[in-house]
C-alpha cells in the first residue's frame, strides 16, 4: 500500500526572490511523495501570495505558529543563512525532520548544536548540498570506484562564477564573512563537497584567500560598503588516500567559466565539466585511458536521474533528486547523506582553511 504523502512547511517561500522559488517548491510540488501543507514568510501579504502561487493550504507569517501544526512532517529552511540556527532548532524542538539549506550555520559551533539536537530528537535531516545527487557527479564517482582510473593519483578542480558587486542594501550582508554566506561558504562549500564526496575527506590544507573587490557599491544609496568575505579561495591539500588537490574557486564581475574537476589516475583520466556548477545541472563527463588517444563523452545513464522526468535537469531537478531520497529515508527510517552531521565535517573542512589562509601555515582537519 502506499503511503500517504509527507506534508511539508516552507519557511522562506517569497515567490519574488530566492532558492526556494528557484529550485524547492517547484520540486515539492513535482513530487507525489510529498505534499505542500505550508508556506511562511516574513510577512503576511507576502505568505498568502506563495500559498496561492504553489497551491499550499496554510500561510504564515510567524514561523512557530507553522510548528505547532502536528501534520507537518517535515519543516525546510530555506532563508538568510544567519537565520539558518534559530529558525532549525525551533523546527528541531518541535519534533520536526528539517531539511536546512547550505551553509548549515555562521558557523561551526552553531552547526554542531543543531546535528547533536537532531540526533537527540531522533529526526531525520538533510542539508542542501544538492551537488551530491546529481546524476553526472553520482556516474563520476561510479566510475572512480569502478576503477577507470585506476589508482587517483592527483586532482584539480576550478570555478569562477560571476557575482554582483552592486546591489542593494538589503543585500548587503553577503560582504561580512560573519554572518556566514561567502564564496568559501556557498560556492567553494558546495563544489567541494562534490569533490569529497567522489574522493574522500582532506587530511590537510594549505589555503590562500582574498577578498579582491573590496567595495560593493549600494546601489539604493549611492554608497560604498566595505567587503570582508573572501571572493577568492585557493587551497592545496591531501587526501586520505593520498591524493593531491589543488582547488581555485573565484567570484568574479563577468562571465565565469563554470566548474570543472579533473581526476588523473595510474589508468586514464576523468574529467566533470558543467556550465555553472554540478549542482545547477548540465554537466557532462570526459574520460580516456591508455587505450586512447583523446578524451570522449561518456554515457550518464538514467538509472541515476530519481527526479520526474516532466522535471528538465538543472537546479529544480537535482533538488527534486534530494527531496526523493529524503523522503525515502523517513518513510523506510534509514540514515542519508548530507545530513545534518555531513554538514559538521564540510564546516570544519572551512575552518582549517580559514586558519590556514590566517596564519600561512598547513592545517590538520
Amino acid at each position: 500500500m502506499d503511503k500517504n504523502p509527507l506534508k511539508v512547511g516552507v519557511i522562506g517561500a517569497n515567490v519574488n526572490y530566492g532558492w526556494s522559488r528557484v529550485a524547492h517548491l517547484p520540486a515539492i510540488v513535482a513530487l507525489p511523495e510529498l505534499e505542500l501543507a505550508a508556506v511562511c514568510t516574513a510577512h503576511e501579504n507576502t505568505a498568502n501570495e506563495s500559498a496561492s502561487h504553489f497551491g499550499a493550504s496554510m500561510a504564515f507569517h510567524n514561523h512557530k505558529e507553522m510548528l505547532k501544526q502536528p501534520d507537518i512532517d517535515i519543516v525546510l529552511v530555506s532563508v538568510r543563512v544567519p537565520l539558518h540556527h534559530r529558525l532549525t532548532i525551533d523546527a528541531l524542538n518541535a519534533n520536526k525532520h528539517v531539511y536546512t539549506e547550505w551553509p548549515l550555520a555562521k558557523n561551526i559551533e552553531e552547526a554542531k548544536e543543531m546535528a547533536d539536537l537532531a540526533d537527540v530528537k531522533g529526526v531525520h535531516t538533510m542539508v542542501g548540498l544538492q551537488g551530491r545527487s546529481a546524476p553526472s557527479l553520482l556516474r563520476f564517482k561510479e566510475l572512480i570506484e569502478e576503477g577507470y582510473v585506476g589508482e587517483v593519483l592527483s586532482c584539480h578542480m576550478g570555478i569562477f562564477s560571476p557575482m554582483a558587486f552592486t546591489r542593494t542594501s538589503d543585500k548587503m550582508w553577503y560582504r561580512d564573512k560573519s554572518q556566514g554566506a561567502s564564496t568559501l561558504t556557498i560556492n567553494f562549500g558546495h563544489v567541494i563537497d562534490g569533490l569529497c564526496e567522489c574522493l574522500g575527506e582532506f587530511i590537510d590544507v594549505s589555503a590562500v584567500m582574498g577578498t579582491r573587490v573590496s567595495k560593493w557599491l549600494a546601489s539604493d544609496t549611492g554608497k560604498m560598503m566595505n567587503v570582508t568575505s573572501p571572493d577568492n579561495v585557493l587551497i592545496n591539500g591531501t587526501l586520505h588516500n593520498g591524493t593531491l588537490v589543488s582547488t581555485h574557486v573565484g567570484s568574479v564581475p563577468y562571465h565565469g567559466r563554470g566548474q570543472t574537476i579533473e581526476v588523473y589516475g595510474r589508468e586514464g583520466t576523468l574529467i566533470l565539466k558543467a556550465h555553472a556548477d554540478v549542482g545547477y545541472g548540465n554537466a557532462i563527463i570526459l574520460g580516456g585511458d591508455k587505450t586512447t588517444n583523446r578524451l570522449e563523452e561518456l554515457p550518464i545513464p538514467d538509472r541515476l536521474k530519481l527526479a520526474p522526468k516532466s522535471i528538465p535537469e538543472g537546479p529544480v531537478f537535482n533538488v527534486a533528486q534530494m527531496w526523493r531520497r529524503f523522503a525515502k529515508s523517513i518513510n523506510d527510517d534509514t540514515d542519508i547523506e548530507p545530513n545534518f552531521n555531513s554538514a559538521v565535517i564540510r564546516h570544519n573542512l572551512l575552518d582549517a582553511i580559514e586558519r590556514s589562509s590566517e596564519t600561512g601555515k598547513m592545517q590538520k582537519v
